[in-house]
């Protein structure tokens, strides 16, 4: 059986997701291939009539009814060669992957779009149903953004919460920006010794994983929670706990350090150190990333909170 690519497109109402499909359709996404556009969602754009030739419409109103023997029924019925899938903002991904998709429809990519003026709101109030579209994004698009707008979210810095993605900020005009511009940097490098507050530690490891260059024979202060990796015997990763989304999504955020009185700590336990960054090859980064080498150590009460967030 063969494979059928699925391009989701995610985000809540008034994101611009409609929009969008009408565009792609209209440089000829749909021209050549038969293509089944599945709809769970109804805004107040409407499909363009004029770039459905080649295109079958289905609705779905209830998360229930999104099933993979319909979907099997649909894909023997109309035999498309690619599916575009306008996902209601309010249902979770996560089933869509798990126990929905016939195992031929490949998930090609996720392209999820966000009202700016919007977005503070629902991810107050929405927050993990929010993130999962940010973090399962390949794409993300902030649209109608004002100057005020993309400066809150740059401010954000949503490469915390996926670094994978393409992210781009739709201005009003229907001009677009990149989200990154490339010269920020959440720290001051001017200082002898650069300190990394406890609740940024997370802002940091993005940036010097992102930007390994920047810090490279900078001095830096920080907590840090003890681990020696059992994937690479002998090399010690102390780091961070982070809460990407929400508390089933914590992961540990660790870089490679060397040095004296490493080996002395155990796992977890808190150490706070004085490191010079360097940038060395290892088999753990799969080619060049940051290192820290180890200036000075010593225990510490653990910060409050433990855990960082993003």
């Amino acid at each position: 059986m063969a494979d059928i690519p699925v391009y989701l497109i995610a985000g809540f109402l008034d994101g611009g997701k409609t929009d969008f499909i009408n565009g792609i359709l209209q440089d000829g996404f749909a021209r050549e291939d038969k293509t089944l556009l599945i709809c769970c969602e109804e805004g107040e754009l409407e499909y363009d009539p004029a770039v459905l030739d080649n295109v079958t419409v289905v609705t779905v109103d209830e998360e229930e009814d999104l099933k993979c023997s319909w979907l099997k029924e649909l894909e023997k019925q109309h035999k498309p060669k690619q599916v575009l899938i306008e996902y209601n903002g309010m249902w979770q991904i996560e089933r869509l992957y798990r126990d929905v998709l016939p195992a031929n429809w490949v998930l090609y990519q996720v392209m999820t779009f966000v009202e700016a003026a919007t977005f503070e709101t629902y991810a107050k109030n929405m927050g993990q149903i929010m993130m999962e579209k940010i973090t399962n994004a390949d794409l993300l698009v902030f649209n109608r953004c004002t100057p005020e707008l993309r400066d809150a979210l740059r401010k954000r810095n949503l490469r915390m919460v996926n670094r994978r993605a393409d992210i781009y900020l739709e201005n009003l005009d229907g001009t677009s920006e990149d989200y990154l511009t490339g010269d920020e940097c959440p720290f001051d490098l001017d200082q002898d010794l650069i300190e990394i507050p406890d609740e940024d530690y997370g802002v940091w490891y993005v940036d010097v994983m992102d930007h390994p260059e920047r810090y490279e024979h900078k001095r830096l202060h920080m907590k840090l929670t003890m681990c020696h990796s059992k994937k690479f015997p002998g090399i010690h990763c102390p780091g961070r706990f982070a809460m990407v989304c929400c508390e089933d999504d914590i992961q540990f955020l660790g870089l490679i350090a060397r040095g004296d009185g490493l080996d002395q700590y155990k796992n977890h336990d808190w150490i706070d150190v004085t490191v010079k960054m360097t940038i060395e090859k290892h088999k753990a980064y799969k080619g060049k990333g940051p290192v820290m080498k180890i200036l000075s150590i010593a225990p510490c009460e653990k910060p409050n909170p433990e855990v960082v967030t993003f």
